[in-house]
């Protein structure tokens, strides 16, 4: 069988007549220049150009992938972890075998108070962060604090559990508004090297039409949701295969339970002090807290070696540039824009729907009528039913804008109802599938919910400048959210259902009413994002500091003052080298080239 020829002939490799080639030019060592170094004559560009892009497209792909997986193992170990502390922590016997007169309950309290309290203070601090870090380096250093979150649970102690459960309140945020961030700029990348030939015709700075980018941000989001959501089935894991096996049946923990689902009072008021029937030995607590460590370096190296940088190295300089000052205030200015303002209702509402899912709908009606045994598969419901329906998130090409939320809103709203007037009794699985029913369809409503409001806010805030505070505005409301929530946990169950009703019509009727506005043409007040100043010594950026300017250039080049920087785009410098006598009031100094051509310019006059 024939060897096929290569696809591009080896240099100096012999020709059919040996040292020379057909046209008699001789090869090897003796070879022309030209022919060595020269360009390849069949070298087609446009193909080069299309391969160079498409490995551009597949880059942005990988990235959205690792990000989603890296968010999806660190919310899920956390989740996981934090649901098993709790169960085991809240069984007398446990306690008091393993940790004596330690206190593990008001440890417990301060823990959940960090987690929840802090994040209310991260609208101070997480544009700051973001900018200064970057991106993709704010992802790896919060899923970091994860991580360490887990590890001090090998030794729980209140001075390693409530630190470091601070530190993830102060994480929290900052995680989740780079990552919406994140994939909002992958879908912009993805429309640039998709349309490169048409970024080459218009040119580099001129932008591309506004909502170009959104069908890829609506299967990026539906792709970055479809894994978040499969978090909460991740959870579980240490439930279904560990956990589980040391649980008493409904029977005992739900002996003292009265009253289930919109009856009930608090959280699971009446439940056995005792749900273990064995105690784990340290030993397999261990190598479980070990798995869920090495899942969460896992989600760290991910984020560290498969997501790429979110901006160009000048981008992220002209992001810091604009003074930190001006990146504190940006996010208050933002509430001059009538969108957000009429956004905020549907941002706390998602906060309070799925902490409902979690708590409500989990234990008021769920344990409290099954057992604790199936807490685990009730939420796994939930997190498939959601993973799958992100994918309904793809439809919004071919659906008015507002129909997915107003969808998810809609489904919620029949069921909130629905839940109004349920009350379960303890101790009863006949209704059992009714509960798994109710699980899914939540789902369903909690990802048109969420993969709208973050398709919603890439679409009306395409500037790159502005993302970030948007996302650190709208995961700030959540925080909001989830810290109401924890204030009023010992509400009865009718009261969050109220409240729950309440924020639902009135996110959905404002959101409607926005739609209205724009439709009717009003224009959005946005604050100016100031322009770059930059302060880095070098051949791109030089301003009034420029350490490569003389005193004397430094008097006689400046404009009112000011910089180079602030008379660019007033005055264009003069053709150089110019017929006659330099004017004395327009002064450039040449650049290196020139002054090797010419001297070293009007300082030699």
């Amino acid at each position: 069988m024939e060897a096929e020829p290569p696809l591009y002939p080896v240099a100096g490799a012999a020709g059919p007549q040996g040292d020379e080639d057909r046209l008699g030019v001789p090869d090897g060592p003796e070879a022309p220049l030209d022919e060595l170094v020269g360009a390849y004559p069949n070298y087609n560009e446009e193909e080069e150009e299309r391969r160079y892009y498409r490995r551009k497209r597949l880059g942005v792909l990988k990235n959205v992938l690792a990000a989603s997986a890296g968010g999806m193992l660190t919310y899920g170990v956390y989740l996981g972890l934090l649901q098993m502390q709790l169960i085991l922590h809240y069984d007398e016997t446990y306690r008091e075998v393993k940790y004596g007169n330690m206190g593990l309950p008001d440890i417990d309290s301060k823990m959940l108070m960090g987690i929840n309290v802090t994040p209310i203070a991260a609208l101070l601090y997480t544009p700051v962060l973001i900018r200064f870090f970057g991106t993709k380096w704010m992802m790896f250093l919060a899923v970091g604090i994860y991580a360490l979150f887990v590890s001090t649970n090998y030794w729980e102690r209140y001075y390693t559990l409530v630190p470091s459960a601070v530190a993830l309140g102060m994480a929290i945020v900052p995680l989740w508004a780079s990552m919406g961030n994140y994939i909002t700029r992958m879908a912009q990348k993805y429309y640039e090297y998709s349309h490169y030939k048409e970024q080459d015709e218009q040119g580099p700075q001129q932008r591309p039409p506004r909502g170009s980018h959104a069908p890829y941000l609506l299967v990026f989001q539906a792709i970055f949701y479809s894994f978040f959501h499969l978090s909460f089935a991740c959870a579980q894991l240490p439930m279904i295969y560990f956990l589980n096996h040391y649980l008493y049946d409904l029977n005992h923990t739900l002996f003292n339970v009265q009253n289930c689902g919109t009856n009930s009072q608090g959280i699971l008021l009446g439940f056995n002090k005792t749900v273990l029937r064995t105690l784990p030995r340290s030993r397999n607590l261990i190598v479980v807290e070990s798995v869920l460590m090495a899942v969460a370096f896992l989600a760290m190296l991910l984020v560290l070696g498969l997501c790429g940088a979110a901006y160009r190295p000048t981008e992220e300089i002209d992001l810091r540039s604009v003074g930190w000052g001006n990146i504190f205030q940006l996010p208050f200015k933002h509430v001059r824009d009538f969108r957000l303002r009429h956004l905020v209702p549907f941002f706390i509402y998602s906060g309070f729907e799925v902490l409902f899912a979690c708590t409500g709908l989990a234990l008021g009606y769920g344990v409290c009528s099954v057992g604790l045994e199936r807490l685990a598969y009730l939420l796994v419901a939930y997190s498939l039913g959601a993973s799958a329906s992100s994918a309904l998130g793809l439809l919004g090409p071919w659906l008015p804008r507002p129909v997915p939320l107003v969808a998810g809103a809609g489904l919620h709203l029949l069921l909130t109802l629905s839940l109004f007037f349920w009350a379960p009794k303890p101790r009863t699985l006949q209704h059992i599938w009714i509960l798994y029913t109710v699980a899914v369809l939540w789902g369903v409503g909690s990802a048109l919910n969420k993969t709208g409001i973050s398709t919603l806010l890439g679409i009306l805030y395409e500037d790159k400048e502005r993302q970030d505070f948007i996302f650190t505005i709208y995961h700030w409301w959540q925080a909001v959210a989830i810290f109401t929530v924890y204030l009023g946990s010992s509400l009865p169950m009718k009261a969050k259902l109220t409240v729950l009703l309440v924020t639902l019509v009135a996110s959905a009727a404002s959101y409607l009413w926005m739609e209205q506005k724009l439709r009717r043409g009003v224009v959005p007040r946005q604050p100016r994002i100031p322009r770059p100043q930059h302060k880095v010594r070098g051949y791109r950026y030089l301003e009034e500091d420029n350490s490569d300017e003389s005193d004397a250039e430094g008097e006689r080049g400046g404009c009112g003052g000011g910089g180079r920087g602030d008379c660019a785009e007033e005055e264009a410098p003069p053709a150089w080298p110019r017929p006659g006598p330099e004017p004395a009031g327009l002064y450039r100094r040449p650049c290196p080239y020139e002054q090797a051509q010419g001297g070293d310019g009007p300082e030699e006059q």
